[in-house]
């Protein structure tokens, strides 16, 4: 069995005891970065065979995982921090089980993505998660249009380096007034997360950009308010699919933006319309 498992992103406490249990009884370990892996297993006296595999070498270490998986064997695989394959070396290693019918799982733990989100006060209910963005050209400009039309919270991880010029685009796309969070050095001493407009983000981190690791919580994008006429029309669309009133209301306030309490009076209006 290969067990791809989540590591703490800062704070060394943050891993599972399932975590710790399986890897006391792997036969072996690999993991993005075996300086910085060596620390976590020491610190818990886990005392494994440790093998390198990172972007650069997946591919070739994925068959050697792959022999050893058939001979019976248990590997683990841990990246630097966090969840294996997000934003992370992984996806091969799960590739290659996938293709050769090999059995491997998955140990939750620490994330930055969603502990940075919980973190930002923005909405959670919906979120897309984009990783890096390109660093330059055509791609990075479509990245940038793709993210900023999202109707859903976006995150994105961000060099501290790069903050600066990510915000500003942010801000030329989506406009001075977007909400957004920068999270920062999460699960550490130094934890923080800034909530304010882009512009406002942008003029604090002109002269000075962050430090430690970073990631972009960018508000989605509002919707545009429909008409009374298009508003009933989906509610009497709903309506006669035999849906509930407050279904059909949750729906149409998701579908339109319009507030819905005041969907939900429409809806009873129409119902009682159809039944006089």
């Amino acid at each position: 069995m290969l067990y791809l498992i989540a590591t703490p992103i800062g704070n060394m406490e943050d891993i599972t005891l399932r975590a710790l249990r399986i890897l006391q009884e792997v036969d072996a370990v690999y993991a993005e970065d075996t300086r910085h892996s060596a620390l976590l297993l020491s610190h818990y006296d886990i005392k494994k065979p440790l093998f390198s595999c990172h972007e650069h070498n997946e591919a070739e270490k994925a068959q050697e995982i792959a022999e050893r998986l058939k001979r019976g064997e248990n590997i683990a695989y841990i990246s630097d921090a966090g969840m294996p394959c997000i934003s992370d070396p992984g996806q091969r290693l799960s590739d290659m089980c996938m293709t050769e019918g090999l059995p491997f799982t998955v140990l939750p733990g620490a994330s930055a993505s969603v502990t940075a989100l919980a973190l930002s006060g923005l909405p959670t209910d919906r979120f897309l998660f984009y990783g890096f963005l390109p660093r330059t050209g055509k791609e990075r400009k479509e990245a940038i249009e793709l993210v900023c039309s999202s109707p859903c919270t976006v995150i994105i991880y961000e060099s501290p380096n790069r903050v600066y010029d990510t915000l500003c685009d942010l801000c030329e796309t989506a406009g001075e007034n977007r909400r957004c969070a920068l999270v920062r050095e999460i699960t550490k001493i130094y934890e923080q997360s800034v909530r304010d407009t882009l512009i406002s983000l942008c003029k604090r981190y002109e002269s000075e950009p962050p430090k430690g690791e970073c990631v972009i919580i960018l508000e989605g994008k509002a919707q545009e308010a429909s008409s009374q006429e298009d508003i009933d029309g989906i509610i009497i669309k709903l309506l006669s699919e035999s849906m509930k009133a407050k279904d059909v209301a949750r729906d149409v306030a998701e579908m339109t933006g319009a507030k819905k309490n005041d969907v939900y009076k429409r809806v009873l209006e129409i119902k009682d319309g159809e039944q006089g």
